[in-house]
């Protein structure tokens, strides 16, 4: 089996897919993880990961563009919080157990304006509708060649390990040593 490189990886890629891969490879460059559909960059500048996807996704919010590229940091959201933000950005994706946010978009400078309004709306900074207005207005700022300070980068500090939210155990030991016991008595009954 022939190993591809990043190159002919992504040469028949869509288009867009390819070209939002492209800007990733130009800053961070070669990527440690390659598959046919998928490049990964561990540890990329502020990012835990760094996931370039052939697949993407249209996205309407603010304008119609394509999400193929996705950033993620470890971040421990609330779980109050967790419909807020599927209501700011159905491109910000928590994962609770991980410990992680992550905001896919076309590039990275989008990814930072969605996970700094993010912790902005998880302390409190802004309310959802005021985040959405926000995006609007950066993004405008962005093609007006004006300051854009949330598409610079992470405007906080991420969490580490110490996100990770395994949950509580709802079942003691006893119990599960119990179902085990009647699961073997069930096998071991002669059928009726």
């Amino acid at each position: 089996m022939k190993i591809l490189t990043v190159s002919e990886t992504i040469e028949n890629w869509p288009q867009a897919s390819r070209e939002a891969a492209q800007l990733v490879i130009k800053k961070y460059g070669e990527p440690q993880e390659i598959t046919e559909a998928r490049l990964i960059w561990h540890r990329a500048g502020p990012w835990k990961r760094i996931v370039a996807s052939r697949v993407f996704y249209e996205h309407n919010f603010p304008t119609a563009h394509i999400d193929s590229v996705e950033s993620f940091i470890d971040y421990r959201v609330p779980v109050d919080k967790f419909d807020d933000l599927a209501r700011f950005d159905g491109s910000v994706i928590v994962e609770r157990t991980a410990g992680e946010v992550s905001a896919r978009c076309h590039d990275e400078q989008a990814n930072f304006l969605a996970l700094n309004l993010m912790h902005d709306i998880v302390t409190g900074e802004k309310t959802v509708d005021e985040a959405r207005a926000y995006y609007g207005k950066e993004f405008l700022d962005y093609r007006r060649k004006e300051p854009t300070p949330y598409m610079e980068g992470l405007r906080f500090a991420t969490d580490g390990d110490g996100a990770r939210d395994p949950d509580e155990a709802t079942l003691t030991d006893g119990q599960l040593e119990q179902a085990v016991k009647e699961g073997r008595n069930k096998a071991g009954a002669s059928p009726a």
